[in-house]
């Protein structure tokens, strides 16, 4: 195989396939950064399109199209690990077919340190034969967790878990900064965040995770026990909270806001989960 893109992903990924014994030549635009995996086994490959089975993890998939060039691509397997937008891979994947070749997506759910160790595992799409004849080599990577034909599908698992990483680590960074100014320290208050991101992914009736999928997937939002305007007002309570603090407010304004559009289009007294029929209509 060869590792197309040696950054500190794709460079985890060559040290770990090495660590697997695999035979591996690796590739990189800026040649330099060949060399720490050469000096530990790998080869130099002569191009990006240096080999039958290419795992590639660089900047984007534009990356990809000026590393190939206009090499031909027949009965190759590229499988890239690159982060894009559905609608690129699904062209990525039109673009590696016109040449004769074959390409798999991936998004790999780990930061590099944690590529080939317990838990890490990879949302893969496209056709599963070609992906299954390679499932060995790519499980030193993590677990293989295929989503279907559509090459876009494995960008769309990997972004909608990144932004659920994202929105909930910046609303703990909003709070850890709200209770600063009062004196409370980042670890003092850990503990309850710990426990309010266990209780929300469980099944009690904190279980908000499968209550909202169960909700969505049914088209409907009780609201009578704990209805959209309640939480409108809490919301409201917050962003005054925050800029009382004088801490930044944006993205929980942003929240209140869609809050009230929810409201406004006639489901308040729906549950919180009715707030996902206006994220659909924008």
């Amino acid at each position: 195989m060869t590792v197309v893109g040696l950054g500190p992903m794709g460079s985890k990924m060559a040290e770990t396939f090495l660590g697997a014994g695999f035979d591996v030549a690796v590739w990189n635009r800026t040649a330099s950064k060949t060399e720490p995996l050469v000096a530990r086994g790998a080869r130099h490959a002569a191009s990006a399109a240096d080999g039958d089975l290419l795992v590639i993890s660089q900047i984007g998939y534009q990356a990809m199209y000026d590393s190939l060039g206009e090499a031909r691509l027949d009965g190759k397997v590229l499988v890239n690990l690159s982060s894009g937008t559905p609608e690129e891979l699904r062209a990525a994947a039109r673009w590696v077919a016109g040449r004769g070749g074959t390409l798999i997506t991936a998004g790999i759910m780990v930061p590099p340190p944690g590529i080939g160790q317990p838990g890490a595992y990879s949302f893969y799409s496209g056709p599963k034969d070609v992906l299954d004849r390679h499932a060995a080599t790519l499980e030193s990577l993590g677990g293989i967790t295929y989503v279907g034909a559509d090459e876009g599908l494995a960008m769309m698992y990997y972004q909608s878990l990144l932004l659920i990483f994202w929105s909930s680590l910046t609303s703990q960074m909003h709070a850890m900064a709200m209770l600063r100014t009062a004196g409370v320290s980042p670890l003092e208050f850990l503990p309850f965040v710990r426990e309010t991101f266990t209780q929300l992914g469980g099944d009690g009736v904190m279980g908000f995770a499968t209550i909202l999928a169960e909700e969505f997937a049914a088209g409907t939002y009780p609201g009578e026990l704990n209805s959209l305007d309640m939480q409108l007002a809490g919301i409201g309570h917050v962003v005054h909270a925050l800029r009382e603090a004088g801490v930044e407010s944006t993205v929980p304004d942003a929240l209140r806001r869609l809050f009230e559009r929810a409201a406004a289009e006639g489901r308040g007294h729906e549950g919180l989960g009715t707030v996902i029929e206006s994220i659909r209509k924008p």
